[in-house]
């Protein structure tokens, strides 16, 4: 499969409701549940991650992280990896994703074969709808560039990947300031059917059930966009200030704790 790469931010994030959503079915699904419930990555994998350090942002959904990552892209610093999904590409605003651009658009046949033989740094399923993850050779491409690889993953991915090296990524969870911001920014992007939002409110239980018990995570409150992406820069450079994460992690239980008193 070819590759191509560019330093231009990247499209994936999109908050208009004129996009043009497919509903996927893995039709693999218990092939990708099994591959992925006992996933090793290959010795090179390995190997590559421990030298090439991997910046993740994870989130619940409608926390801005893409937009945060598109902002230190344009810093030439960092080299955005795009991961590889088995879910269809879409229609934004009439236009159509680009493979490799918003993410490398595969067939889930190749993906499943590709988990079998170790060539992912992680993969997850996402709402038992695909399944994507970050391929071998984009980690690779960075190092070649001798950037900053930055992405964002589901957090089932990032733990995939804590769990073999845990020191060779740096886990960031992007929360917004409060239960009710959160809430403001699903209706900013327009409809979403009530079979969706409770799929994607399931998932933030999950998500910040899972980030709140491991001490891996950095919580970086997402209010200012450009205060958040020069928070978000320092901690990556160095400049850690664990308020800061004592204060996000006590938003985030705040957010957790009205999300279920509201399901």
């Amino acid at each position: 499969m070819s590759t191509k790469h560019s330093d231009k931010p990247h499209p994936k994030e999109n908050n208009n409701s004129n996009a043009d959503i497919t509903i996927n079915k893995l039709q693999k699904l218990e092939d990708f549940r099994r591959v992925l419930n006992k996933y090793q990555m290959s010795k090179e994998a390995s190997k590559l991650l421990s030298s090439t350090p991997l910046v993740v942002l994870v989130s619940i959904t409608a926390a801005g992280r893409n937009t945060i990552i598109n902002q230190l892209i344009k810093t030439k610093d960092y080299h955005y990896v795009v991961s590889d999904t088995t879910r269809y590409p879409r229609k934004n605003n009439g236009v159509m994703e680009q493979n490799g651009v918003e993410y490398w658009f595969r067939k889930e046949e190749d993906m499943l074969k590709d988990l079998q033989k170790g060539l992912f740094l992680e993969a997850a399923i996402i709402h038992d709808q695909q399944v994507s993850g970050i391929s071998l050779r984009e980690l690779q491409v960075a190092s070649d560039l001798q950037k900053i690889a930055i992405t964002e993953i589901e957090i089932q991915g990032s733990q995939n990947i804590l769990q073999n090296n845990p020191d060779s990524i740096l886990p960031l969870f992007i929360i917004p300031p409060s239960y009710q911001a959160w809430i403001r920014r699903w209706e900013t992007r327009g409809e979403v059917s009530l079979q969706e939002k409770r799929r994607r409110t399931q998932s933030a239980v999950s998500e910040l059930t899972i980030a709140l018990n491991t001490d891996k995570y950095y919580f970086i409150i997402n209010d200012n966009l450009n205060k958040t992406v020069q928070m978000v820069n320092d901690h990556i450079k160095g400049k850690i200030d664990k308020s800061g994460n004592a204060q996000g992690r006590k938003i985030a239980a705040d957010i957790l704790k009205e999300i279920k008193q509201s399901t």
